[in-house]
């Protein structure tokens, strides 16, 4: 990367960060797409998949004194650059800096943070206990946590997958 060279945003059609990279560096950019692991339900099977960490962004260098900038709006999947004033918005190198230290395996490591509070009221949405209310307790590890149910009079503990529970 030269002293001219800095990164920019790029704004892309609705889930084409992946062809707008592949597009722009067919173009001579260097492009950066941070992903992270997401799991998702589909057809009550639990899957992780790499998603991007900004849905309808991606950095990309530019050297504006050697390289056609203008080309990227133009670019297959990309629907504009991120301008301010008619020229495009500089990306400070150490956001980019930080998000790549924080790559474990080519996805950011993100912090895994209860969505609930203890004692907030919960409905749980699939499996066994489907349609139960119940008091959140606490995250047993990464993807479980601990709901108390009332059953039979009396509270029960159950441990049940994350993606399984809503607010009630």
């Amino acid at each position: 990367m030269s002293e001219q060279t800095r990164w920019y945003l790029v704004h892309t059609r609705p889930h084409c960060e992946g062809k707008a990279a592949e597009h722009l560096a067919r173009q001579g950019f260097d492009t950066y797409l941070p992903r992270y692991l997401k799991r998702r339900r589909h057809a009550r099977r639990i899957e992780t998949v790499a998603a991007p960490l900004f849905p309808r962004y991606l950095f990309v260098t530019v050297d504006m004194l050697t390289q056609r900038w203008l080309s990227i709006r133009s670019t297959l999947g990309v629907s504009t650059l991120v301008s301010c004033g008619g020229r495009p918005a500089e990306v400070p190198a150490a956001i980019i800096g930080d998000l790549r230290g924080r790559e474990v395996g080519g996805v950011v490591a993100l912090d895994q943070r209860p969505r609930f509070a203890p004692g907030d009221r919960v409905r749980i949405v699939d499996g066994v206990f489907a349609g139960c209310l119940g008091l959140f307790e606490d995250m047993s590890d990464r993807e479980r946590v601990a709901v108390l149910l009332d059953l039979l009079g009396r509270k029960v503990r159950v441990t049940i997958d994350d993606l399984s529970v809503i607010a009630a």
